[in-house]
Order: C-alpha cells, then sequence, then structure tokens
C-alpha cells in the first residue's frame, strides 16, 4: 500500500512548517551530504547509539567487507571525528538520509500526512511535537542496542510520530493510495493502521528482519508512532479540534 494524497479541502492554515521540514532535509542531502557521496560528514553527524549512551566521540577505520554470494568486495565507512557535543547529533541526524529512495519515501508520507497535523496542532506546537516524536524514534532504537557502532540518521522517526497523530487526530479522513495495482480511497485508521501493522510484523523479524538484518531501524519507526498517539491530543488541547462538517459526516458514513 502506497499512499497517493488525502482530502485536504478543509485546512484552514497553509503547512509552511511541513514545508521548511521538507526543504531542510533536501538541503542538507544535497548540500552537506552530496547525495549521499560526502560520508565523512554523514558518519560525522549521524547519531550513533554507542556514543549517545557513553557521551564519547568514536572514530573508528574504514571495513571492507566481502559479499560470500559474488565474492565482490565494498567498502564501509568508519566514524568520523564529530566536532560537535555527540548529543547534537540526536536533532542532526533527523535531518539526513541514506539515499535518494530513503528521502524520497520519507519526505512524500511527511507531504501527505503532515499538513493536516501541522493545521490542527498550531506551527510553533508541531515543531515541538516532530522534535519530541523524533527524540523519542532515536531512544527507543538505541534501548534495543546500546552498544551498536552502527550510525542512525533518516527523519522517519519524526514522520513515524507525525502518522500516530494523524491516527489519534484525523482517523476518518479519507486516503487515496495505490493498493496493489488499484486506486483506491480508504480511511486515515485503515491508511496509517496498516502501515504500522508493516512496521510491528518486520520489527519482529517475520517478513525478513529486524534493524540489523535489513538496515531499517523499525524499533524507531514505531517507537515515534507509538510516541506520536500518545501526545497528539494533549498537543492540541486549547484548540478547535472540533471535526470540519464534511469531516463528520464521514464519520457518521463510515461507521
Amino acid at each position: 500500500m502506497f499512499p497517493l494524497s488525502d482530502d485536504n479541502s478543509d485546512l484552514r492554515s497553509t503547512p509552511i512548517v511541513t514545508y521548511v521540514i521538507i526543504g531542510l532535509n533536501v538541503l542538507v542531502f544535497a548540500l552537506f551530504q552530496q547525495f549521499g557521496a560526502n560520508d565523512q560528514f554523514t558518519y560525522a553527524f549521524s547519531a550513533v547509539p554507542a556514543e549517545i549512551v557513553t557521551g564519547k566521540d568514536l572514530i573508528t577505520e574504514d571495513r571492507v567487507f566481502v559479499d560470500p554470494t559474488t565474492g565482490m568486495q565494498f567498502r564501509a565507512p568508519g566514524l568520523q571525528k564529530t566536532p560537535i557535543s555527540v548529543y547534537v547529533t540526536l536533532f542532526t541526524a533527523m535531518f539526513m538520509h541514506g539515499g535518494v529512495a530513503h528521502i524520497f519515501g520519507n519526505l512524500w508520507f511527511l507531504w501527505i500526512f503532515g499538513d493536516n497535523v501541522e493545521d490542527r496542532m498550531g506551527r510553533l506546537r508541531y515543531i515541538i511535537f516532530y522534535l519530541l516524536t523524533g527524540l523519542a524514534a532515536t531512544f527507543c532504537h538505541i534501548a534495543t542496542n546500546p552498544s551498536s557502532q552502527t550510525p542512525m540518521l533518516g527523519a522517519s522517526g519524526a514522520i513515524s510520530g507525525v502518522m500516530g497523530a494523524y491516527l489519534a487526530l484525523c482517523p476518518s479522513r479519507r486516503v487515496r493510495v495505490l493498493l496493489f495495482r488499484f486506486i483506491t480511497e480508504i480511511p486515515g485508521f485503515m491508511a496509517v493502521g496498516l502501515w504500522f501493522l508493516f512496521q510491528l510484523i518486520s520489527g519482529m523479524g517475520l517478513l525478513g528482519g529486524g534493524d540489523l538484518e535489513s538496515g531499517v531501524a523499525y524499533a524507531a519507526h514505531i517507537g515515534g508512532f507509538v510516541a506520536g498517539v500518545i501526545l497528539a491530543r494533549p498537543f492540541v488541547l486549547g484548540r478547535d479540534f472540533t471535526p470540519p462538517a464534511n469531516e463528520r459526516f464521514r464519520i457518521m458514513r463510515i461507521r
């Protein structure tokens, strides 16, 4: 299942923060990471669990691995010197990506789901919410393997938090998705729920492995999503949370 769009006809504000976050991610990836070619920058500013746990910057040598199937060798860069506190990488890592497919997938989901959450929370609360759920996602990943020296990077933890908030705040909003070979509309709780179910199953290794085998930090996705669900309602306290008339109609129709 791949989301294509959702109903934004009742948005009350322009999602400026979502646009800025998308722009910052693209800027960092293009200018500083040089579309993934600048390993020195990437391995210096990514979050490393062992560094966060110990508070010490780690520098390691490059490693050479041999593919057991093809016999081809490939180099894995070592950890680089971090010119800032290692704790700041908890934030810098949220705006970095491992490749074009990685950044495209993350920012596409943010483009679809972020504007609705920002509209409900307001811009300042949305910024705080985004960073908090990103941190929650990172700490969940660290908790699964605190001694790991494998760098962690990407916006997916924070975006998982946005999707958790979407589930809590916009469960009945219609989402257009590509389902197998068909384009159809499903309610938000189903679109986001199916995604989360896949993260749970994959994280448990039932669909081909967890974090260490696949390179995907499923624990971060799950942790960010759960944090988003929990924090969503507190972050809209004091704001008008009454669903628009057309959404109230959808809620009645779906039930």
